[in-house]
This record gives structure tokens, C-alpha cells and sequence, in this order.
């Protein structure tokens, strides 16, 4: 991968929108807009507070097509899918379903709420990537528009696309089932965006025909949305997804700016 700096992509961003005006740019989340990973903060604080008899079942089912110990409370088999999960174990774009759905039983106004206070108790600001975020400000400064798509939970999606000046309706989460009197169930809308679900509901935002200037990602599922973008650019890849570099043409690596300019 080539390193390009910050200016460099603003240049081609800006060069693309002149040629095709209309367009857009895409981040990923996770590792991207930000270190680490929103989506496990939401889950561990879950865990934390306690999981509704209202998941059981459904985390049964998951735990036992693992052959995951499926006895105890609703947050000890989530606790033993998590662990599973992270030690390899259980199907990643999975797991991002079921953190997604393990709120089942709260309203969604209260689970908003919550993830409201979880962005705030994690520090999120001070784990913003500078280089990133200075490109979202450029975008969003000359009217292109930004979005933000990533398989976390959208509950805490939507909070941190609030805190780094992203438009929620332009925040392309993982969502959540909800009945009619919006209950959380046990179920996502799918594809969550993850690996080409990044890339389906993307187009089903953008359409067709957009063009996307230039996608941000990095780890081996953004694959797919870069691709997608006519300048695809790694930021502060993981080993996955420097492993699979070749399959993204023209793939830069953007240089790491230490601090967030305006905490």
C-alpha cells in the first residue's frame, strides 16, 4: 500500500466531486472513525447491567448451534458467546447480530438512552482518529455527504456518528427488530452491514448510479465497501486487512494523525 497524507485525499476528494458532482464518501467505524470498538462497549456495559429473560431463548438457540454451555441466566450464555467470540470461536457477523438484539425487552427509547450514557462513560472523543475526522470535516464543509456504515449495534452507532458530525440518517448500522410498540426483539433487519451487507445497504442509500469518492475501513470486512469506492483507503489497517490488500486496487494507506484537532 502507498501512504498518502490527509491533504492528498481531500485533493482527490475534491478533484472526484468536480468531475462528478453528487457523490459521496464512507467510513467504517470501528478501528476507522475511531479505536477500538463501540459495539463491544455497548455489549460489555449490557452484560454489565443485566440481559432480559425476553433474550434467553433465542441466545440458547445461538449458544447450542456452537455447542456452547446453554445453562444459566440470559447474561451467562451471553458471557460465554462473548468470550467464545473473542477467542475465535463463534462466527463474527453472527455475533454482531446477537449484541444487536441482546437488548430484547427494552424499549428503543430506552436503549438509545443507555447508549447515550455509554459514548459519554467510554471517553469516545478522546478515541477519535484525527486523520479521519479531518476528512469528515472537510466532506461535510463543502457539501459532500458522509456516511457512516459499520455492523455495530445502531443504537450506539447513532451516538458516536453524533459525535463526530455525521447526520444519523446517513448512520448505517446493525438494527434492531422492534414490534409495534417498540419492544427490542430477537432479530436484526438483514444484511447487517458487514462484508458485502456493507455494500448492499450502502447502495440502497446511495443507489446505483452515485459515485463514492472514497471509502474508509480497517479490517478484512470493509473489504467489499472499499472496493466500491474509486479511492479506497486503509486506515490504521488490521493484519486481516493488510493480508488481503491485493484483492483492493489502488488501496492507499492514510498517515496517522496523533490527536483529534478539536476535542
Amino acid at each position: 500500500m502507498r501512504t498518502v497524507s490527509v491533504n492528498e485525499v481531500i485533493v482527490a476528494i475534491d478533484e472526484a466531486r468536480r468531475r462528478d458532482p453528487g457523490g459521496a464518501i464512507a467510513f467504517d467505524g470501528d478501528g476507522t472513525l475511531w479505536a477500538g470498538d463501540v459495539g463491544e462497549d455497548f455489549f460489555t456495559a449490557l452484560l454489565a447491567r443485566g440481559v432480559h429473560d425476553h433474550a434467553h431463548e433465542a441466545l440458547v438457540a445461538e449458544a447450542a448451534a456452537e455447542k456452547i454451555d446453554t445453562t444459566g441466566t440470559p447474561r451467562e450464555i451471553a458471557h460465554r458467546i462473548h468470550m467464545a467470540y473473542l477467542a475465535g470461536a463463534f462466527p463474527e457477523e453472527r455475533v454482531c447480530e446477537i449484541m444487536t438484539w441482546a437488548a430484547a425487552g427494552w424499549t428503543r427509547a430506552e436503549l438509545d438512552s443507555f447508549c447515550e450514557g455509554v459514548v459519554g462513560a467510554v471517553g469516545l472523543r478522546a478515541r477519535l482518529h484525527g486523520e479521519a475526522i479531518r476528512i469528515v470535516e472537510h466532506a461535510t464543509s463543502v457539501g459532500i455527504e458522509v456516511f457512516l456504515v459499520s455492523a455495530s449495534p445502531r443504537a450506539i452507532v447513532e451516538q458516536a456518528a453524533r459525535l463526530v458530525g455525521i447526520q444519523l440518517a446517513n448512520a448505517i448500522a446493525a438494527r434492531e427488530a422492534c414490534d409495534d410498540a417498540g419492544i427490542v426483539q430477537c432479530a436484526v433487519e438483514r444484511p447487517i452491514p458487514y462484508g458485502d451487507g456493507k455494500v448492499t445497504r450502502l447502495r440502497g442509500r446511495l443507489g446505483r448510479e452515485r459515485v463514492l469518492y472514497a471509502a474508509f475501513g480497517d479490517n478484512a470486512f470493509d473489504v467489499p465497501m472499499l472496493r466500491e469506492a474509486r479511492l479506497p483507503v486503509a486506515i490504521r489497517p488490521k493484519a486481516r486487512l493488510a493480508a488481503r490488500a491485493a484483492e483492493v486496487p489502488g488501496l492507499a494507506l492514510l498517515e496517522k494523525v496523533d490527536a483529534f484537532a478539536n476535542p
